[in-house]
């Protein structure tokens, strides 16, 4: 049964040698090939343990994530408060105050990140009119601020990072009190604009997207028209993160995590058909949605000793009663997820700035920790320098089922990057949830294991010549 140009290795006829083959495949193949080893062994908890899927950071990563700056984060925080506020109705020709201000200010800084890249960076602002709704009472100018670095290599495929540079108050509606919003979201717009900075000077094989959005706290107004505009376009956007109420490691009782940040990742795509839906019940999956995988991804390659954090993927959409611009995308059926702190001080955003029975109210700076909020910008770096440099995530990923049996066979389609290595196969008992085994399938399109489909989950994902590997690809059933 093994398929021409497939890792014989990966067969016995010996169920026992088989099972210790699959177990054991994984340190071999990938050296046979000259590429870095994923060691198969079962995961364990906390930021410095071994992943069987982790990828170690290069010297390049390492480098790159030593340039961002909590003191250049810090100022961009401070200077976006200093406009009052950032409200979505306020106004937009004042040169001081108001939305306008703002995004005439990170218009000017994301060009100047641009003169350094040698031409590979463009700035534009991205109007629009949002017509009334629930937030917006009469029909209003919104503007997001985007960067975009083309990819040296393949520059179709698209990753995205965003914050939202609006704010608000205890009344949704007040646009003309102070909102300074630093924390929410002054914070993840630092971030994308730090990100920016240390991205403008290098060369990502694909294209990475830096984006300022507007009118979040008004409906997710502007991600929605940005994720409108990349689907109209038919975009390959393979990734999207929001960073949203990412500056303080510290809640509401004064302890503190300053060394965790939270991923929420939705399960069941918020896309999904009914056919999709009907194949999910049939066969699970419930756990492996593209967001899902992106997340594992992003603890792959963003939990070590570079960034020095620990990423907690939490299995949720997002926070009750809440909502950021990640959602927008997934509504387009892009995978992404959203970072945030560990445990947020309500007291400390969506409020009035004031001071009751000694407790300060209000989003101030004061209550930002930017060393905290540069390790969230070294996570997201991480990931994005990571999806930009590996391949793609394996498109057309299936699992034949058109004969019952005790083997698996895999199917997918050969991915474009020209310095494609080949392909891993990885595996999980169905109760974990992270791939805990890596099986080499060589430069192939196909691969059998000599294990039942019904009993474990199966993934594929790429790898290049410098053994960066892709997100991984859950396969469909393919009769």
């Amino acid at each position: 049964m093994t398929q021409p140009g497939e890792n014989a290795g990966s067969r016995s006829n010996g169920r026992g040698a088989a099972r210790r083959t699959v177990l054991g495949a994984a340190t071999v193949g990938a050296a046979a090939l000259g590429l870095p080893s994923a060691v198969a062994e079962p995961a364990q908890s906390g930021p410095a343990r071994h992943r069987p899927t982790g990828q170690p950071p290069s010297p390049e990563l390492r480098a790159l994530l030593r340039e961002i700056s909590p003191r250049r984060i810090e100022a961009t925080v401070r200077k976006l408060v200093s406009f009052g506020t950032r409200h979505t109705l306020s106004s937009q020709e004042d040169p001081v105050r108001g939305v306008g201000a703002a995004r005439d200010w990170l218009l000017a800084e994301l060009r100047r990140s641009a003169r350094v890249s040698g031409g590979r960076m463009t700035v534009e602002l991205q109007s629009f009119i949002q017509q009334p709704g629930p937030r917006v009472p009469v029909p209003t100018r919104i503007t997001n601020v985007v960067a975009t670095i083309r990819g040296s290599v393949t520059p179709d495929r698209i990753y995205v990072v965003s914050g939202h540079y609006d704010t608000r108050c205890s009344d949704p509606m007040n646009a003309s009190g102070d909102a300074p919003g630093a924390d929410d979201d002054a914070s993840g717009v630092a971030v994308v604009l730090e990100l920016a900075r240390v991205f403008a000077t290098r060369r990502p094989a694909a294209t990475v997207v830096f984006a300022a959005v507007a009118g979040e706290e008004q409906g997710l107004c502007g991600s929605g028209h940005m994720a409108k505009t990349f689907h109209g376009q038919q975009a390959d956007i393979q990734a999207m993160f929001t960073n949203d109420i990412v500056g303080s490691p510290t809640a509401e009782d004064g302890s503190r995590d300053p060394y965790t940040i939270r991923l929420f990742a939705e399960g069941v795509p918020t896309s999904e058909t009914p056919e999709q839906a009907e194949v999910r019940r049939s066969v699970g999956g419930e756990n492996d949605s593209p967001s899902r995988q992106l997340a594992r991804f992003v603890r792959d390659t963003a939990e070590n000793d570079a960034t020095g954090m620990r990423v907690r993927v939490i299995y949720r959409r997002d926070r009750y009663l809440r909502s950021g611009d990640h959602i927008p995308f997934l509504q387009q059926g892009y995978p992404a997820a959203r970072f945030t702190e560990p445990a947020e001080n309500y007291a400390h955003q969506h409020q009035d700035v004031r001071m009751v029975d000694g407790k300060q109210y209000g989003d101030l700076p004061e209550f930002c920790d930017f060393g905290f909020i540069a390790r969230v910008a070294r996570v997201n770096g991480a990931a994005l320098w990571s999806l930009a440099q590996a391949p793609g995530t394996p498109r057309g990923a299936k699992i034949r089922t058109a004969a019952l049996g005790n083997s698996t066979e895999l199917v997918w389609e050969r991915g474009p990057e020209p310095d494609l290595a080949g392909y891993e196969v990885v595996w999980r008992e169905t109760t974990e949830s992270e791939w805990t085994h890596v099986i080499p399938a060589g430069n192939v399109t196909r691969h059998t294991v000599d294990m039942s489909k019904d009993n474990v989950f199966f993934g594929i994902r790429a790898l290049n010549r410098s053994g960066l590997r892709s997100p991984v690809a859950f396969p469909a059933p393919q009769a």
